[in-house]
């Protein structure tokens, strides 16, 4: 084994590349930015997007959708989600907090028909689709404004 046989030195001490430092470097002269243009001059950035003064992609295409920010606070529960809570069970959204059914930062719910109630529940300031609507009142549950 032998200094010279190490690779693990030769890259560590590796020194950068020093442009515009002669003919004998290899990058002497125009330093690596070719002949004239824009990007050879001091200052010659192209900013992000510009494509040569051709109207940019991102101003071609159309803009479309939009997303509402209650989307972000509202949350959908199955009706097989709340088989963990208690029979007779006063159901708000606090409740479903606790229970970790719903994210801390959701303030609004609506309860949809998936799965199957066999337990009797009131609900209070929930919205309740059609479907689960039927089940829940089939069950002897009661649903409040």
């Amino acid at each position: 084994m032998h200094l010279n046989s190490f690779n693990v030195l030769s890259k560590k001490n590796k020194m950068k590349k020093r442009i515009g430092r002669g003919i004998g470097s290899g990058m002497g002269k125009t330093g690596g930015r070719g002949h004239k243009g824009q990007k050879a001059r001091s200052g010659g950035k192209v900013r992000r997007g510009f494509e040569g003064g051709q109207t940019p992609l991102y101003r071609r295409l159309p803009k479309f959708g939009f997303i509402s920010y209650k989307k972000k606070i509202t949350a959908e529960v199955k009706l097989s989600e709340l088989k963990i809570l208690k029979e007779n069970s006063y159901i708000n959204i606090l409740l479903l907090k606790k229970f970790n059914i719903i994210k801390k930062n959701i303030k609004f719910v609506k309860i949809i028909k998936s799965g199957v109630l066999k337990k009797k529940f009131i609900f209070s300031g929930i919205k309740v689709t059609h479907g689960a609507r039927i089940q829940i009142e089939a069950c002897g549950g009661i649903i409040k404004g």
